[in-house]
């Protein structure tokens, strides 16, 4: 309904604004490999020459951070294909899949670290630094710390959760060439070498970083909670319609980066035509769309009693009644039938109790208080903040 219209008025601006993300997200990969490959470079031939166990490591991860980014542009290129016959939401979670290879890239390269440095703790090796060295490592910590500064800002600038990870990433990085370097002076003027435990600190690190990369974007594929602030901005432009009584039961389903379509509930008076329903729900549609780029797949229609005095006494004896248990967030598409004998509503639950108990609960409420109704009672999924 909503949605083709959408796709055939603003379906190709959509893709060319996805196009220019992704030239950023490549451009500044491109920029993050031949930074991270000189300075992988640089180190590595610093760390060979000293016989440095933590600036070999360093280097070693400013090598797998290339890798990383090489993986980026991969999954950047192929989540900008157009959607096809197979793929009709189109291709962004390989984006997803291209940040679970760089984490486990991550994650691998820190167990080595960390393998090889207890290795040099058992077998010690006495480092030699040159001035030459120590200065090689100093430039590093800088072009880390521009990097990382420059590449987070474009992950900002377009969502992207790779090229943010990786600009928080160099910046760590930063921070551990620091500590490099930190422990070389200290050999100098001390004699007192820190090598090998800088590399285990530094491995740590690495992993811990690996594994937090890992989990968020499992959290992404797997689907998680949508963000509070999209979903109350969502029903604020739905609930600003003057036709709408309340939006319920949104659903955001994500396929990517600036991926979304939803699904939502609304609630309008019961004297509405089909045809006025069909209007607001065509007004919501465009509106959410233009405000937020989400596209609204479905809107469904609770009909709210406006006729009789009766009906908004029921309403609330039933709404004191739910919301009387903690696990019971929300009550809303509530409609009754007095003539018929008839009442259905909603009922949102939290995940403290199971569905079948909590309808089980309430039927046996609403039994006592209207024992003349026929009572349907629907379970919903506590998916958004209310």
């Amino acid at each position: 309904m909503s949605e083709n219209g959408i796709n055939e008025n603003l379906g190709e601006g959509s893709y060319e604004t996805a196009l220019k993300r992704n030239k950023t997200i490549v451009r500044t990969s491109i920029i993050g490999i031949a930074a991270n490959v000189m300075l992988a470079a640089f180190k590595a031939a610093v760390g060979a020459i000293s016989n440095s166990i933590a600036v070999t490591l360093d280097a070693v991860n400013n090598l797998s951070d290339a890798i990383s980014s090489i993986i980026t542009i991969i999954g950047a290129k192929l989540s900008a294909k157009r959607p096809d016959k197979k793929h009709p939401l189109g291709h962004g979670r390989a984006e997803y899949l291209s940040a679970m290879i760089v984490a486990a890239i991550v994650l691998y390269a820190g167990i080595t670290a960390f393998t090889e440095s207890v290795k040099k703790i058992i077998h010690p090796e006495t480092p030699d630094y040159s001035t030459v060295s120590l200065v090689i490592i100093a430039v590093a910590v800088l072009v880390k710390i521009i990097l990382g500064t420059f590449v987070k800002r474009q992950g900002v600038k377009v969502n992207s959760g790779s090229l943010i990870a990786s600009g928080s990433d160099a910046l760590f990085d930063a921070v551990l060439s620091s500590s490099v370097l930190a422990s070389a002076i200290i050999y100098l003027i001390w004699g007192i070498s820190l090598e090998a435990y800088v590399g285990v600190v530094i491995s740590i690190f690495i992993v811990k970083s690996g594994i937090e990369m890992m989990k968020e974007t499992v959290n992404d594929i797997i689907g998680k909670r949508s963000d509070p602030e999209l979903t109350k901005q969502i029903k604020s432009l739905i609930c600003s319609d003057g036709s709408v009584m309340g939006a319920y039961d949104l659903i955001i389903n994500n396929y990517g980066p600036d991926k979304n379509y939803a699904s939502v509930h609304i609630e309008v008076a019961d004297t509405l035509t089909a045809d006025e329903i069909d209007v607001i729900e065509r007004r919501l549609t465009e509106k959410v769309y233009s405000e937020t780029g989400i596209i609204l797949t479905a809107i469904g229609v609770y009909s709210y009693n406006t006729q009789d005095n009766e009906s908004a006494q029921i309403r609330e004896k039933i709404r004191k009644t739910v919301m009387a248990h903690e696990w019971a967030l929300q009550i809303h598409g509530f409609y009754v039938d007095v003539s018929d004998k008839n009442m259905r509503f909603d009922v949102v639950l939290s995940f403290d109790i199971e569905p079948k108990e909590a309808l089980g609960i309430l039927y046996s409420e609403t039994a006592e208080l209207f024992p003349d109704y026929k009572v349907s009672i629907a379970p919903d999924v506590d998916l958004s903040d209310i």
